[in-house]
Formats: structure tokens, sequence, C-alpha cells
């Protein structure tokens, strides 16, 4: 019985050897992928990572509503007599605030996935280099997405109208989309310099709190003193949400979207350098 076995042994072993090589040489190896291609794949798996973990969709439901609910009842009555007519000049301005604080994640989960050595698997391959930073930040486009979704259908149940209809609410989370891509871009690189996860989330918090609140979001910045109004009028939060407020209200102020596409553009030139610099030498 083992005679018979281990001829059968020697008799396979050439042929799987010799079917092995044919396969392998006989095949033309594949096309590299293009960028574009490259990077909706690793977009596609930040999806999928919020599908194996819905938990994650936390920040951009029950923390927008949350926000919606209470400032709107917190400042409403205080700040313009009743909080249904407050909501009309919150509800843009919040929206900004919440859409932006929520993409600090993407430093957070880059940094998960150096601790756990998959930016090591990456670097291997033959792929467009800044595809994985790309892919993160579309991945996340999609959470900024629902996130303003979830906000509009909370302020419209609690009052709010845009008078720019339907273009002006989709132009408004255009905008605010494609900031919030540039703006990501500082994150990752805290994710590539700090070591751990909460140290990029400490930081990050230092850093858009004092942006976010010194702001137009919530009042407008005429009663603030005349130091402060300096820095606000010129922060590029003032500048977003005077556009999404404008576009949401029918205006339509080509300076303020200007702006706002211009501090987008600054981020991307400056920040995304010095990222795939740090990336290519971790």
């Amino acid at each position: 019985m083992s005679t018979a076995t281990t001829t059968e042994s020697k008799d396979l072993a050439p042929v799987s050897t010799e079917s092995l090589a044919a396969l392998l040489v006989s095949k033309e190896r594949p096309p590299r992928p293009s960028a574009w291609s490259a990077s909706m794949t690793f977009g596609w798996r930040a999806i999928l990572k919020i599908k194996h973990v819905p938990e994650q969709l936390f920040d951009v439901t029950a923390f927008p509503i949350m926000m919606v609910l209470m400032y709107t009842y917190l400042f409403g009555g205080a700040l313009a007599g009743s909080p249904k007519e407050y909501i009309q000049f919150l509800l843009p301005g919040i929206l900004v605030m919440s859409v932006v604080m929520i993409t600090m994640y993407t430093g957070v989960s880059v940094n998960t996935d150096i601790e756990k050595g998959v930016f090591d698997r990456f670097r291997s391959l033959p792929i467009w280099r800044p595809s994985t930073m790309v892919g993160y930040l579309l991945g996340d486009a999609l959470r900024y997405t629902i996130a303003s979704i979830v906000m509009l259908t909370v302020g419209m149940i609690l009052g709010y109208r845009p008078d720019g209809g339907v273009a002006g609410v989709l132009a408004g989370i255009a905008l605010l989309v494609a900031f919030s891509f540039a703006f990501s871009w500082i994150w990752t690189m805290f994710g590539l310099m700090l070591r751990t996860e909460k140290s990029v989330m400490g930081v990050s918090m230092m850093v858009i709190f004092p942006l976010t609140f010194l702001s137009n979001v919530f009042v407008d910045p005429k009663t603030m003193p005349g130091w402060l109004q300096a820095f606000v009028n010129n922060s590029p939060i003032t500048h977003l949400a005077s556009a999404v407020r404008g576009l949401m209200g029918g205006d339509w102020p080509a300076g303020e979207v200007a702006w706002s596409l211009g501090w987008a553009a600054l981020f991307v030139l400056v920040f995304g350098p010095v990222t795939m610099r740090l990336y290519n030498r971790k």
C-alpha cells in the first residue's frame, strides 16, 4: 500500500510542478491599475469597514441630530426670539460645524491601520502611491453626505425652509463635501505623525474646536469685539458657513464660494505633499 502511494506521488509531482510553471510563465502580467481605479478600490474598502462595524455611523447620525436639537432649543429663544426663527440661521452653520468636526476620524482610521501593519502591505503593491490616502478620503465623503442628509432632515422637521430650493441645497452640500475632503488631509498628516489614535483625536480637537466655535456658525460676527471679528471674518470656517448659508438661502454668494474653494485648494496643496512624504518615510 505504501509503495503504491509513493509511486503515485512521484508521478503527480512533476505534473504539478509543470502545471504551476506553465501557469506562471504563460499568463501575461496584469496591467497596473490606474490612479482612479486604485483610489476607488481603497474608497470601497473604507465603506466596507463601515458595513462590518456599523457603530462608526454613530458620529454621522446620532451626533448631528443631537447638535441640531441642542443648539436650536438652547440658543433659539435667547438669540432669535424662538427656535423656529433661529433654525433658519443656525442649520447651515451647524451643518458645516458638524461635518468639519467628523473629518478628524480620517486621521484616526489612518493611525489605526498603521498600528495594525496594514500600510506595510499597501506600500508593497504596484499602485499609485497616493491612492491609499485618497481612498480614505473618498470613503469618508460618503459619511459627510450621510451626516448632511440627516441634519437637513431634522432641520426640516424643526421648521427650516431653504429658499434656494433643491438646487441651492445640493450646491451647499457639494461645496461642504469638497471642502471637507480637502480639510481631511490635515488629519491624515496627524495620523501619520502621531503615535496613537488618542493623540490624533486630542490634537485634532485642539485645532477643530477653536476654529469652528470662533466663526459665524452661531451668531453674526458684528456682535463680537473688533479684535475677534478680524479673526472670525478671515476664518475658513466662516467663509464656508457663509457660502453654504447663502447657497441654501438662494443668494448664490460667489465671493464666499470662491474663498471656500480657495481654502480647499490650499489645504490640498500644502498638506497633501506633506502627508505623502510622511507616508513614504513611515
